[in-house]
């Protein structure tokens, strides 16, 4: 008696999990507009994904070479996007903010380079904040258009 229980509640289980492996659709729905949801967007060629800010400039924006960029004093994971607006009046970047934070840029300029920094401003006092990242585009206008000049960029965080 004993083994049937367990050969019955065995083959309970199997079943159960077939089931569960096996979704079909019941016959409720079999005559409806359902359609599986697509869990992935479609590979369109020549398309750039909206989340993924770090790869091209804003529209009208010309974006700087790498060969124009310093960009040894900047954290190794930091997005590097840099581009020009205005003839080169305005510089873009892609900054970094996070929780509680907020991006600003700062720069300095000099007859030779442009230094960019980016600054993260966290609150003073601890605070609950989400755990998110966010990359926005700030531009900084500039008192004579960047030409050759090399840009610096740089990321610091403050506490506001």
């Amino acid at each position: 008696m004993k083994r049937l229980g367990t050969v019955v509640g065995a083959g309970v289980l199997l079943l159960l999990a077939s089931a569960c492996a096996n979704p079909q659709e019941s016959k409720d729905n079999a005559g409806s507009d359902a359609r599986p949801t697509q869990t992935s967007a479609p590979d369109k060629p020549g398309t750039q994904p909206d989340r993924q800010p770090a790869r091209t400039p804003p529209s009208g924006g010309e974006k700087v070479e790498a060969g124009q960029l310093d960009t040894t004093a900047l954290q190794k994971s930091y997005p590097v996007l840099v581009w020009t607006e205005d003839d080169g009046s305005t510089v873009g970047v892609v900054a970094r903010e996070g929780g509680c934070g907020k991006a600003s840029v700062e720069n300095a300029e000099t007859d030779k380079q442009v230094v960019i920094t980016m600054v993260e401003t966290t609150p003073k006092e601890p605070q609950a904040c989400t755990m998110d990242l966010r990359y926005p585009k700030l531009t900084t206008d500039l008192k004579a258009p960047l030409g050759d000049r090399t840009v610096v960029l740089k990321n610091v965080q403050r506490k506001g």
